[in-house]
């Protein structure tokens, strides 16, 4: 893990824009090689999961609620206990298959809303339910059925700032693509500054992997290294340093090592919703965890509840972008991989 030096308290080191036209930026094409984006996919799909995956946002299941979520083809519902656990199970009642979503909460126990049939934590013979973990920001879900690793207790582990100092948005798009069509959009930096110009400007890529890397090759040292500027508005920019590794199949993070923010994570995670046997469906849960120790910062926690909406709109008008960007990569796949 890189250990990262606290930024400055001063100012936001804010500055002016170069006047350019989109069509005046130097092309990437060149550098963006196809050959190197999908080998950072392929080693990604090598590194283990332990059979984890993102259900949503932390936030949007409240003690003594419950709801539905899709896996890989697997209706599931999910729900929090009074006491604040989350669990999960299959999503039809053992009874009669009545759907439990929404069913009522009672302690730990989830009521079927059919006939009153109660089921706790500890599932039945013929209900079983799955491991769950909620750390702060994400569910999660162990489905080792799907998965077909060998399980650990935990979902992978990213470093994230102190959660008592940072801003926590979470945002979630649905696409028709698989999630290797997300990772490759993720793992190819050089689009940036020209598929979403009013977010990014003055961009560029100064470390990318070899596309010869072995396949073991760790996360931490499989990174994408790129200089980019955040706009803030027509006039004025943000410049930092930002890396991007891929930890796993279904993951990629994006974490600021030098600039405004340093240690301040973007993780993206992408969950297959259809099985193998349906046209492919995703959605994409992206954490955006933000820390700065500078002072207009602890009065942006202070006002979280006004600034997360607007941290999601611009989060979810990248995402639209990308997501479209993936669907275009997986029509282009299945064309000629009918895999």
């Amino acid at each position: 893990m890189t250990e990262h030096r606290p930024p400055p308290t001063g100012l936001l080191p804010v500055r002016r824009r170069r006047r350019e036209r989109w069509l005046d930026q130097s092309p990437t094409w060149e550098q963006a090689r196809p050959a190197v984006i999908q080998a950072a996919v392929v080693r990604a799909s090598a590194r283990p999961t332990g059979n984890w995956y993102v259900l949503g946002a932390s936030s949007t299941l409240r003690p003594g609620r419950s709801a539905a979520r899709y896996v890989a083809g697997r209706e599931l519902v999910v729900w929090r206990a009074t006491g604040g656990d989350v669990h999960a199970g299959p999503g039809a009642c053992p009874h009669l298959g009545a759907p439990l979503c929404g069913g009522p909460v009672d302690g730990a126990d989830l009521v079927c809303h059919w006939h009153g049939m109660r089921l706790g934590p500890a599932g039945t013979p013929a209900w079983r339910t799955h491991p769950c973990h909620d750390d702060g920001a994400l569910l999660w879900v162990r489905l080792d059925s799907i998965g077909g690793e060998d399980p650990t207790p935990l979902p992978p582990r990213t470093h994230r700032p102190d959660p008592r100092t940072a801003l926590t948005t979470v945002t979630c798009v649905a696409g028709r693509c698989e999630p290797r069509d997300i990772l490759a959009n993720r793992l190819d930096p050089w689009h940036g500054a020209w598929f979403h110009p009013y977010a990014f400007g003055a961009l560029r890529v100064s470390e990318s992997p070899p596309a010869d890397l072995p396949r073991d090759t760790p996360a931490d040292t499989d990174r994408f290294l790129v200089e980019v500027e955040f706009r803030l508005g027509r006039r004025l920019a943000v410049p930092v340093t930002a890396a991007f590794t891929a930890p796993g199949p279904r993951t990629v993070v994006m974490e600021i090592i030098s600039g405004e923010g340093t240690g301040s994570v973007v993780e993206t995670h992408a969950t297959p919703l259809r099985g193998p046997d349906r046209p492919a469906r995703s959605i994409v849960t992206e954490a955006v965890v933000a820390a700065s120790g500078r002072r207009g910062f602890a009065l942006a926690r202070a006002l979280a509840p006004l600034v997360r909406p607007a941290v999601r709109r611009t989060a979810a008008r990248l995402w639209r972008d990308d997501i479209a960007y993936a669907e275009r990569r997986h029509l282009l796949r299945t064309r000629t991989d009918p895999r």
